[in-house]
């Protein structure tokens, strides 16, 4: 401190100029200041210095902006350590930045998930970028669990018990045999089409599909039990990982076993409705013919009472006769 600052702050209050108001004011703005940086100084000091020496590139007023931003930087720092340590490029340009960290901290992500996520596809040598690891997890799939499945396929049941309720597949043969299916479906993921790409249940269902078509298309089930491989052979050959956030590695036939046979079973039940339409066609024969029967009863009925109506004008028509004189008695002819 000066000597006029001295002399000033020595000076009553009330003899002070406009110029000593102000330089008190800068004097109490700089010490509230100081102080203010002396707090983040303690504060973040040991963040600051572990990033240091693990040559990290955190600054202390990267620190202070998170403060005022909400960013945890414990978070930040273990990331930028981790990446750092692993051998990943945190230039500010195009690598693993702060700015990026914190970036994708206020987006509402997962910071360590993706930076986990780098570190193991690149001891993978899996290619993956820091936008396009936040950009699945922010798209809320788990980046890690990608990575993981890329390294270490998975397998997949299909049919899936769990979410459909069945152990097997039902296809039917040519011959009208059916067999039941159970395969299981090596995947692992395909990150460049994990934005957007199919999930699992696309892929059952793909793979349940052909491979009903391929029984189908056998002539015989004695074909499909001797070679079950032509079937995962037509199946692999169509593609059905296009549009899907995985790769078909393998499928395996887990289990076939033989079913009913649909092909005597349809026809015994065709014979059956055959008969059935053939005994209700006879049943409306019968029921026409009863018919018919009646109405020529009902007919001789009508006939008869007309010829009883016709015998009863028989008398009256001869007593009219004999009135008329139009017939004469016996005695009358012999007299």
């Amino acid at each position: 401190m000066t000597m006029n600052a001295i002399s000033i702050a020595a000076t009553p209050l009330a003899q002070q100029t406009p110029t000593g108001y102000i330089l008190l004011a800068l004097g109490v703005f700089a010490a509230f200041l100081g102080l203010i940086l002396v707090f983040f100084f303690f504060r973040y000091f040991k963040l600051w210095f572990q990033a240091y020496m693990s040559v990290a590139d955190v600054s202390l007023v990267s620190l202070i902006r998170m403060h005022f931003t909400k960013v945890n930087p414990n978070i930040v720092v273990q990331a930028k350590v981790m990446s750092a340590q692993a051998g990943l490029n945190t230039s500010r340009r195009d690598g693993v930045s702060t700015r990026r960290l914190e970036a994708h901290y206020l987006a509402g992500g997962n910071v360590m998930n993706v930076i986990h996520a780098i570190i193991a596809a690149h001891r993978a040598e899996i290619p993956l970028e820091f936008d396009q690891a936040a950009a699945i997890d922010l798209a809320g799939r788990d980046v890690l669990d990608a990575v993981q499945t890329s390294v270490y396929p998975k397998v997949i049941d299909c049919p899936d018990s769990s979410r459909s309720g069945k152990t097997t597949l039902s296809a039917i043969t040519k011959n009208g045999i059916e067999l039941r299916v159970r395969t299981r479906v090596t995947v692992r993921t395909n990150i460049s089409q994990l934005i957007g790409g199919a999930t699992e249940d696309t892929i059952v269902a793909r793979v349940g599909e052909a491979i009903i078509s391929s029984i189908g298309s056998a002539s015989s089930h004695f074909d499909v039990l001797e070679n079950p491989d032509m079937i995962t052979k037509v199946v692999l050959s169509r593609g059905l990982d296009a549009q899907t956030a995985f790769e078909i590695v393998s499928i395996d036939i887990a289990d076939i076993d033989v079913g009913e046979n649909i092909g005597a079973r349809l026809q015994s039940d065709q014979a059956e409705a055959d008969t059935r339409v053939a005994r209700a066609e006879a049943e409306s024969r019968r029921a026409e013919a009863i018919a018919e029967e009646q109405q020529m009863k009902a007919r001789v009925t009508d006939n008869r009472s007309a010829l009883v109506l016709a015998e009863a004008e028989v008398p009256m028509a001869m007593a009219e006769a004999f009135k008329a004189g139009r017939i004469a008695s016996i005695t009358d002819i012999e007299g």
